[in-house]
């Protein structure tokens, strides 16, 4: 079975969560409180279908390539721009899904002020993680000499 599909399905998931987390800020900030909890809900929703998804073509990648990553072999301005922009991602991805499962629980559970001082922090940390998801395919898959 060809998986080889799924980078860009996880591109596509982590740009609907994106554009899902920006469309929440907006919500709230018309105070429209139903409505930024269920589009909240589905971006997580999106961010776990990701993750899935990842860890479904690492593994077949593994099993069908013998190796997990895609090299890039950019150059110059591209690969000044992509290494950092990478580890940023890894790194701030690996917090994520505790960030967002906290803002969520003390979201539900309607403990306002909580859940106002912890998305301050996971709002622009998923929303970066997010963006540059669907940048780092780009750069991988569509401007990788040699790669993809």
């Amino acid at each position: 079975m060809d998986l080889s599909f799924l980078p860009a399905v996880n591109a596509t998931l982590n740009g609907i969560a994106g554009v899902l987390i920006v469309i929440g800020i907006v919500l709230i900030k018309q105070k429209k409180i139903d409505a930024h909890r269920k589009v909240m809900l589905a971006a997580f929703a999106m961010s776990c279908l990701f993750l899935v998804s990842y860890l479904t073509h690492y593994a077949w990648r593994a099993a069908v390539k013998g190796g997990t990553h895609t090299k890039f072999n950019g150059e110059g301005f591209l690969k000044a721009i992509y290494y950092p922009m990478l580890g940023t991602h890894i790194l701030l991805a690996m917090f994520v899904p505790i960030l967002a499962v906290w803002a969520i629980r003390l979201g539900l559970k309607r403990q306002d002020d909580k859940h106002r001082k912890v998305v301050k922090y996971t709002v622009p940390i998923w929303l970066y993680v997010s963006v540059t998801g669907v940048l780092i395919y780009v750069m991988l898959y569509h401007l990788n000499p040699e790669g993809g």
